[in-house]
């Protein structure tokens, strides 16, 4: 089974993705495989910089910096970005997966619904937590402002479109609970698929 794990910016996806890796199940998170093809992947390299210049890179490593300035505020050049990332990773996901031996996996990714990759998945773990909570972390993590995580909440589904779609929702505030709730998620899934 593909189990999606997705939630916005700042909800704890990584936390929740460490606590299943800890239970023995296998976890692909898309955004640490995106930036490694965009790496690593020289058609991948070509076509962005076809797109969005030669500043798209500096050296031989992602301009992260001056491709988000373009397209968190120009939603047809986040498509045309999301064009060339999507199916390479959907393509590199499909290659993980087939070398898998476990009851299931999760599948990790921030705009699952977005992509339309809920579609390729047998159930869906939302992870929620409130606005504030997510911003707080982002600011701390990031080094960033408070503007520019709200800017990136803006691109993202809210947690309700997302609870609307999910099998599971987890609301990640406190650690221990969290944990609980993936414990008993873990064994339902395995009496699924049992």
């Amino acid at each position: 089974m593909i189990i999606g794990l997705t939630g916005g910016i700042g909800s704890g996806k990584s936390t929740i993705a460490s606590f299943f890796k800890e239970l023995g199940v296998p976890v692909y998170i898309a955004d640490d495989r995106a930036k490694q093809l965009m790496e690593d992947d020289e058609s991948i390299k070509k076509r962005i910089i076809e797109e969005f210049g030669e500043k798209a890179y500096d050296e031989s490593k992602p301009n992260r910096y001056y491709i988000a300035q373009i397209v968190f505020n120009n939603p047809s050049k986040l498509a045309v970005l999301n064009g060339i990332i999507h199916p390479a990773v959907r393509a590199d996901f499909d290659s993980w997966y087939k070398r898998q031996d476990a009851p299931y996996v999760i599948k990790e990714v921030a705009i699952l619904f977005e992509s339309g990759g809920d579609q390729l998945c047998d159930a869906i773990i939302s992870v929620t937590a409130p606005e504030e909570i997510r911003i707080d972390r982002v600011v701390n993590r990031d080094q960033t402002t408070r503007e520019a995580v709200k800017d990136r909440i803006k691109n993202q589904w809210t947690d309700q479109q997302r609870i609307e779609k999910s099998t599971y929702v987890i609301e990640n505030i406190d650690l221990d609970s969290t944990k609980e709730k993936v414990y008993k998620i873990h064994d339902h899934i395995l009496k699924k698929t049992i």
